[in-house]
């Protein structure tokens, strides 16, 4: 008689993971700026001490030195999306070339080749203020794991190709040499694509603002925008600033004006890393580049490796709480690290038994077009840029640009995208986001199970809603 094999508890490789992003929980973070206790004046305060704020502040000095900009941030810099990603870097603005190619069709190659000029100044001044955070152009593998996701690969290669993104079909043999799971049978290899180190970018960004003579406010709210007063005023809890200009770079955190309070909600995603794997260990998976991995299903995984050899592995999971709430303790939820710890096991059977690190959640703000956008208010004294949906890591240079070329009221080309120029349609109030939200949920994962779009999806497609990751 043989023992009955008993299921394996997946619990039990979370056991010791850190609550915090892997990234951010190292010696070399730095110690923060002081908070605002004294009112301040400044040519240009920018809200937000993420990648979008980091970059306005930096590209702004670097465009007139005199300029005198302060950054004004509610925790520390970095404490939210831009330090809690998973370092995928994408020469993309519009969260991908198909998203771009179905919803401005005329402007895609302006489009594809804006987001390529980007992606080249991104690494350009990574060089010039000597920031070292790992960026490198290793590309990316989307996997498929069913007949209908392979079966759309062939026309994402030949949609990269006619607008000037290489790319390429890997069949089974050929996926085996970039990485060896059961579940993955086909793929496609992208490699202008970069992989970097989320903290240390926003750390590089924050010290090369500071070595400019950028100021930085650090564990300081912005309360309130006064938009009617000249010069703009900010009041914190403690002290008030007066700005001539204002830049808005405060993700899905309250925006400060009225009018984008339904642009964006809030979507949970989550992150698993292991503990350091061994040479032996990444041999059993053939993992030996230095490429990140996408899955192409709609509830997808974002794949990586870390310096130190641990596997990242993110994503799935894609909640929203009612009444678009971004409680910190909501990036904690261990039904949602159980299930990547499953779905981990599954797809890496050669790593049974390796434990979890670090678990941590963070908050995406997602559109309903799935990318950036971007304005001004107080008759061009205010600019935003916000909605970067999950893909920002590279778009947020892009988006910084943007801010400052509407702020110096330049007609550049960056502004002609019909992107930037109009605001995507907005979501509607509670209850009936909410119930949206989870009928769209539901029916992706549907089509991930059977590969059709239901009556639901087709409909949002129709109306240029419809979303596809």
């Amino acid at each position: 008689m043989t023992d009955t094999p008993q299921p394996t508890d997946h619990r039990a490789r979370l056991s010791h993971a850190s609550p915090a992003a892997f990234w951010l929980e190292r010696d070399e973070r730095p110690e923060p700026q002081p908070r605002l206790t004294q009112d301040a004046r400044c040519d240009l305060a920018v809200v937000g001490g993420g990648y979008a704020g980091l970059w306005t502040a930096l590209l702004a000095k670097q465009r007139d030195p005199g300029l005198d900009v302060l950054v004004i941030e509610q925790a520390t810099c970095g404490h939210a999306a831009s330090g809690r990603n998973g370092g995928f870097c994408s020469p993309s603005v519009t969260h991908g070339l198909a998203n771009g190619a179905e919803r401005w069709p005329d402007e895609i190659g302006l489009l594809q080749r804006l987001g390529a000029e980007n992606f080249d100044a991104f690494q350009r001044d990574l060089d010039t203020f000597g920031i070292d955070c790992g960026f490198v152009r290793s590309g990316k593998v989307t996997v498929a794991a069913t007949p209908w996701q392979s079966a759309g690969l062939p026309a994402a290669v030949e949609l990269a190709n006619r607008h000037g993104e290489k790319a390429r079909l890997l069949d089974t043999r050929e996926l085996r040499e970039y990485v060896d799971s059961p579940l993955w049978k086909t793929g496609m290899f992208t490699p202008d694509y970069a992989l970097l180190d989320p903290a240390r970018l926003v750390w590089g960004l924050r010290r090369a603002c500071l070595d400019l003579g950028v100021r930085i406010a650090e564990h300081t709210e912005v309360t309130d925008l006064d938009t009617r007063s000249h010069p703009l005023r900010l009041r914190t809890p403690y002290a008030e600033v007066t700005a001539k200009r204002v830049a808005l770079a405060t993700n899905i955190y309250r925006p400060l004006l009225r009018r984008l309070s339904l642009s964006m909600l809030p979507v949970y995603d989550y992150a698993l890393v292991t503990d350091p794997l061994t040479d032996e260990q990444l041999a059993a998976i053939g993992w030996q580049g230095a490429h990140g991995i996408t899955t192409a299903g709609n509830q997808f995984h974002y794949v990586r490796k870390t310096d130190d050899n641990r596997i990242l592995w993110g994503g799935y999971d894609a909640i929203y709480h009612y009444g678009s709430s971004t409680q910190e303790s909501l990036t904690q939820r261990p039904a949602t690290f159980t299930t990547l710890a499953r779905q981990f096991a599954e797809t890496f059977p050669q790593l049974d038994g390796v434990p979890f690190s670090h678990a941590w959640g963070g908050i995406i703000d997602s559109t309903t077009r799935f990318c950036m956008f971007s304005g001004t208010a107080a008759r061009g004294r205010v600019a935003y840029a916000l909605g970067f949906t999950g893909l920002g890591v590279g778009a947020t240079r892009y988006g910084a640009e943007v801010m400052l070329d509407l702020l110096d009221g330049r007609n550049t080309e960056r502004l002609r995208p019909a992107m930037i120029r109009r605001p995507p349609v907005p979501f509607p109030p509670e209850p009936i986001r909410y119930l949206g939200v989870q009928a769209t949920r539901l029916s992706l994962a549907r089509e991930d199970t059977h590969g059709r779009r239901n009556l639901w999806l087709r409909t949002l497609d129709r109306l240029g809603l419809g979303f596809d990751s």
